[in-house]
């Protein structure tokens, strides 16, 4: 007979969650041979799910503003072409979400910008550590409105 007391074997514990369910889902259904060797066709009689995390990174694109130039042909009325929408900085290639971007990363992320200048080249686009400093500077001078703000309503606040 034994003495050693006997010691049940637990299953191995994962500290695995289920993935949030507002993420988007991308299915992938892998279809086997469905003849039989016998000739007849195979019926589904369940199926196996596993779900990934899966990370696109951030994707860079062009935005292209087409503003295309109209003429009257039957009198001289002159031509006519929407406004140019504005930008933050004029002239400049940023988008708005470019600068935020820039800006979560810098503050929020505490990524130097010579960092994001090496991450940006791996991508295939240089930029200027310089550049991504006048962007920074450009952006904060356009929310100090905001800024002021919410400075006016913490030194409204009691606490």
């Amino acid at each position: 007979e034994r003495t050693a007391p006997v010691r049940l074997v637990k299953p191995r514990q994962t500290n695995r969650r289920s993935l949030p369910k507002h993420l988007e889902r991308v299915e992938v259904v892998i279809e086997p041979e469905l003849s039989c060797a016998c000739g007849a066709d195979r019926h589904v009689i369940g199926e196996d799910v596993s779900e990934r995390l899966d990370i696109v990174p951030a994707q860079f694109r062009v935005s292209v503003t087409r503003r295309p130039k109209y003429a009257c042909r039957s009198c001289e009325g002159g031509i006519t072409q929407a406004p140019a929408p504005a930008h933050i900085i004029a002239g400049g290639m940023p988008t708005e979400a470019t600068l935020a971007h820039v800006l979560v990363s810098k503050y929020a992320d505490h990524l130097p910008l010579y960092r994001q200048a090496q991450i940006y080249s791996r991508q295939g686009i240089d930029l200027d550590r310089s550049t991504l400093a006048a962007w920074v500077g450009k952006s904060a001078f356009e929310l100090t409105p905001v800024y002021e703000a919410l400075m006016d309503d913490l030194k409204r606040s009691t606490k």
